[in-house]
Order: C-alpha cells, then sequence, then structure tokens
C-alpha cells in the first residue's frame, strides 16, 4: 500500500488539476518523435545549407529529415489559411494561383558537422502561379529539443510567479521586452513572439553564418533582420512573409551582435531573457558567465528590477581548455563544479551582496538529455525548496493554459529543482 504524506497529496492535486483543466493537443515536438527530429551522426539526411563560419562556428550546415506530422489529410486546411490571408491583404493579385504545400521537414543546425545546435520544424510551400519558387515558413508552436521546452517553462512559470501580468502579456495588453542571447534556428525567440501578443523580443547573434542559415534554411523571417544601423535588413517586407508572419515578425528584432556589445550599447530593461549560446566546440564562453565581465554587469544594470528573470542553457559535458577549471587528469569538468560556477556567477551579478535586489535562483535537470536549466529571478520570494517548487509549478498550469501549449511544462520543472545557495 502507498502511504500518502502531504506533500505526496499536494502534487495530486496539481496533476488532477493539469488533466481536468483541458486536454492538449498533440505534441509534434514530442520525445516520441525524437528519432525523426534528432537525426543521427552517422548521416542520412540532406545537407541544405553548408557555409564556414569566421566566428568560432567552423563549418556551419543544416540538415533536412522527413516529419511524419501533420498527415497530409490535414494540409488543405493549413493551403486554405494561407490562401485566406493573402487574398485579404492583397486583393488585387487574388488571381495568382493557390497556394500548395510541398511537405514538412525537420531541420538541425549543425557546428562542424557533428554538434546539433537548434531543431525545427518547417512547412515547405508553393504557389500554382510559380512552381519554381519554394516558401519556407518555420512552425513557431512546435518545440522538440527538450531543453528548449525546459528553458521555455521555467521562465514563463517563473515570471508569472514574480507579479507579472503574463496573460495581459499575452493577450497583448501589457507589452513585455524578451531577449534571446544566442540565435541558433530562432525556435525559441520565434515561439515566444507569436505565443505572447505584447511580447517584443530581440536576439543577440555574434555569427552571420548562423543568422543566414536561420532564414535561408530553416524558415526564420527575414524581416526580423536588423542592420547595424538598426533599420530592417529587408525592408519592406516580401509579400508572402507578410502572409505568413504579419503581426509578428514585427516585434522580432534579430542583431548581429557580441552579446557584451549589444547589452553595452542598447539601454533597455527586459522581463525575460534566455541565455544559449554555444560554440563550435560545443563551449559557453567564458565572457559569458565570468563573474567580473562586463556581460554580466550589463545584464544586471538591464534586468527589470521587480520581476526580471535569467535563463540559462547549461550543458554537463563542456570542455573549457582552461587548466583553472578543469579536474586533474580529466578533459571535461565535473558537472556538478561546472554548473555551481555559472549558477554563482550568475547569482551573484543579478542577486548579489553589491545589489538591494531580493529574489531566488534554482536549477532543474532537463529530461532525456544532459542539460541543466538555471533561473535566477528577483521576482521570487525567498522560501524553501518546496514551497518555491510548488508555486512555480502551479504557475506553470497557468502558462499551458493562457498560451495554448501542447506540452506539459510540469515534466520540464519537476525534475532536480534545486534552490542555489
Amino acid at each position: 500500500m502507498l502511504k500518502l504524506t502531504k506533500r505526496n497529496l499536494a502534487w495530486q492535486q496539481l496533476r488532477r488539476l493539469s488533466t481536468a483543466i483541458r486536454q492538449t493537443a498533440e505534441d509534434e515536438g514530442d520525445w516520441f518523435y525524437s528519432s525523426e527530429w534528432w537525426g543521427t551522426t552517422s548521416g542520412g539526411g540532406d545537407t541544405v545549407f553548408r557555409s564556414i563560419s569566421d566566428k568560432g562556428n567552423g563549418v556551419v550546415s543544416v540538415v533536412a529529415y522527413p516529419s511524419s506530422k501533420p498527415e497530409n489529410c490535414y494540409w488543405g486546411k493549413t493551403e486554405n489559411w494561407l490562401q485566406k490571408r493573402y487574398e485579404k491583404m492583397y486583393p488585387e493579385h487574388e488571381q495568382e494561383g493557390d497556394f500548395r504545400i510541398l511537405g514538412y521537414q525537420w531541420r538541425n543546425l549543425h557546428f562542424n558537422e557533428e554538434t546539433r545546435q537548434s531543431t525545427v520544424k518547417i512547412m515547405a510551400a508553393y504557389r500554382d502561379s510559380n512552381p519554381g519558387s519554394i516558401y519556407l515558413m518555420q512552425q513557431a508552436e512546435c518545440l522538440a529539443v527538450p531543453y528548449v521546452k525546459s528553458m521555455v517553462s521555467a521562465g514563463l512559470a517563473t515570471i508569472a510567479s514574480c507579479k507579472f501580468d503574463l496573460e495581459s502579456a499575452v493577450c497583448g495588453r501589457k507589452p513585455m521586452k524578451i531577449l534571446c542571447i544566442g540565435h541558433g534556428g530562432g525556435s525559441i525567440p520565434l515561439f515566444l513572439a507569436s505565443k505572447i501578443q505584447g511580447a517584443e523580443v530581440h536576439i543577440a547573434e555574434i555569427d552571420p553564418v548562423v543568422i543566414s542559415a536561420s532564414v535561408q534554411a530553416m524558415g526564420f523571417p527575414s524581416y526580423s533582420v536588423m542592420t547595424q544601423s538598426g533599420s530592417r535588413a529587408h525592408s519592406p517586407p516580401d509579400p508572402i512573409q507578410e502572409v505568413q508572419w504579419k503581426g509578428i515578425h514585427e516585434r522580432i528584432q534579430l542583431h548581429e551582435s557580441d552579446a557584451e556589445k549589444f547589452l553595452l550599447e542598447n539601454k533597455n530593461l527586459y522581463d525575460l531573457v534566455f541565455v544559449d549560446a554555444y560554440d563550435g566546440e560545443d563551449i559557453f564562453p567564458h565572457a559569458l558567465w565570468d563573474p567580473h565581465s562586463p556581460f554580466l554587469n550589463a545584464l544586471a544594470d538591464q534586468l527589470h528590477p521587480e520581476h526580471g528573470t535569467v535563463v540559462v542553457n547549461l550543458h554537463s559535458d563542456v570542455d573549457f581548455r582552461d587548466d583553472d577549471f578543469i579536474a586533474p587528469g580529466s578533459h571535461l569538468l565535473p558537472m556538478g563544479k561546472y554548473i555551481s560556477k555559472v549558477c554563482r556567477s550568475y547569482k551573484e551579478a543579478l542577486l548579489g551582496s553589491k545589489s538591494s535586489y531580493n529574489g531566488l535562483a534554482y536549477v532543474v535537470s532537463v529530461p532525456w538529455v544532459c542539460n541543466t536549466s538555471l533561473v535566477v529571478s528577483r521576482g521570487l520570494e525567498k522560501s524553501n525548496r518546496d514551497m518555491v517548487m510548488r508555486n512555480i509549478i502551479s504557475k506553470s498550469l497557468v502558462v499551458e493554459n493562457i498560451l495554448d501549449l501542447p506540452f506539459s511544462c510540469m515534466q520540464y520543472l519537476k525534475r532536480g529543482f534545486t534552490l542555489v545557495n
């Protein structure tokens, strides 16, 4: 017989609440489909983009794999949506031919042939009048790799726990400033801009080759790309992209910039920040977690003082190639030691003794993969682990519902939940 403690009863109540509220739609990025979107290191996919980076990422390539979802019996609904959008926006050109879907693919961004940096699902379409032109559209609601879902779940559930009115931001009644350090294929910024109508999303990506890969081969909207002077690189937007992204791509700014330089030159106040920046050797740059770095100081200055929340993706198998951080006789840093150093740096910079900010920091382990999400928030009330975790989990149910997510946030928040001391 199972003995139910008060804690067990509380978790059962949360689970019942989660299932009673709604039935989620099928998640095409679920781990069940990982054999499709994860790809293999032995090949099997088609390389659709390849270029050499001079920013430390080596060979940047995008590899495509077929997707089984959605089945072609459902394509007609999307074709009709595209056609009606086009006719409404460009009524004078309504006779130029119907939209047809060519298919769906998973596309993986690789550095140096092996390291997977990002995975997105794209839709390829064309028009009857111009079958030679293919239009790619990233499927913004489809998040595949578990660490991405972990970052999104943790970030949104945490800021919702900080008395930030997330529902008003989702409905567009309240602005929400979001910064993404590192771009990859753009899945996180595109997801957030699509789901949160009040979101203005800024992206700092150091590598122009990565930006080109995301736009040319991963269906990211080109209108989001900014010039060094701060204007749109592709203005006015292409009519087809207007059909695909109107109301969304205007709220995304993709900047080619070093993260530190971007923060020092653009004085914004951000509600939510995501840091996911790894180079061609799969190394998290020391400048992004050095406790004495200008980056962390600038980030501290531009994080909202009442509810500002930062989410950092951490790998457990990073090689720093630095004698100060490598264990004796090993080329790899032990997971606990590496993560604790980064956690301490972020917590000290954003909540430390030199500042007057309250708040908490915690980590969660990502299911199925060797990643950890670090969350530092100025709005979390100090309490014990169970109380903090229960509060965030309860808000995750709210997040699932107001954003109509196809996946449960809870499974990406409860594993290895640990407060950072």
